[in-house]
């Protein structure tokens, strides 16, 4: 997902100029991890990850053009893009049942999702690895700025140091730090509201 500075620089200009290379070397840099991080949020529906990787970079296409480098790097604005793709496509969808479904799993889980949430212990592989966990982390991570949603998933999901992650975010590692913390509480207050309406919900301290 990694590019340098002046890779950057050649594919922005060339992006602007509306030149094809260009574009494939955006592709080819970035459909790959588009498409996990799509499918990071949307489960193991591989016809609608397809659909939105397709969706995103179509759209991306269209808005190339537009790309102004002052407001964030390459990353940043296409996983912009992705991230209101993912949005368009669950608002097409029934998220009410979905979510209702997980809030239900959620409060079955007793006393281990204490244990997941404030990570005394590991939890159970079959809780972490569960569709119902991935959707309530979905919901929650959909409340929060395309910006958090990178940093949270390269350093906690792709387990990128911040040094890299820096170079990407176009920032210091002392400011990719700062936002660190603050996307973390982000999460967690989502995460806490969300299941704060499920039934029989529980007070959980984040």
């Amino acid at each position: 997902m990694y590019l340098d500075k002046n890779t950057e620089r050649e594919i922005v200009k060339g992006l602007q100029e509306g030149n094809r290379q260009a574009w494939l070397r955006l592709y080819e840099a970035y459909a790959e991890t588009v498409w996990k991080n799509i499918a990071r949020l949307m489960g193991n529906d591989s016809a609608a990850v397809a659909d939105i990787v397709q969706e995103t970079f179509l759209a991306a296409a269209h808005s190339a053009r537009n790309f102004d480098s002052n407001r964030g790097s390459l990353w940043v604005w296409l996983w912009a893009i992705a991230n209101r793709q993912v949005a368009l496509y669950y608002r097409k969808q029934k998220p009410d049942t979905v979510l209702a479904q997980s809030r239900r799993w959620w409060t079955s889980l007793d006393g281990e999702k204490l244990d997941w949430i404030d990570a005394k212990r590991d939890a159970p592989p079959d809780i972490l690895q569960s569709r119902e966990l991935a959707t309530l982390v979905r919901y929650a991570l959909s409340e929060l700025s395309p910006e958090y949603q990178t940093l949270l998933l390269a350093k906690y999901v792709d387990s990128q140091p911040v040094d890299r992650i820096a170079q990407q975010m176009s920032c210091s590692p002392v400011a990719v730090r700062s936002k660190l913390a603050r996307a973390r509480k982000a999460f967690q207050k989502a995460f806490k509201k969300i299941i704060r309406s499920a039934p029989g919900a529980q007070e959980v301290s984040l």
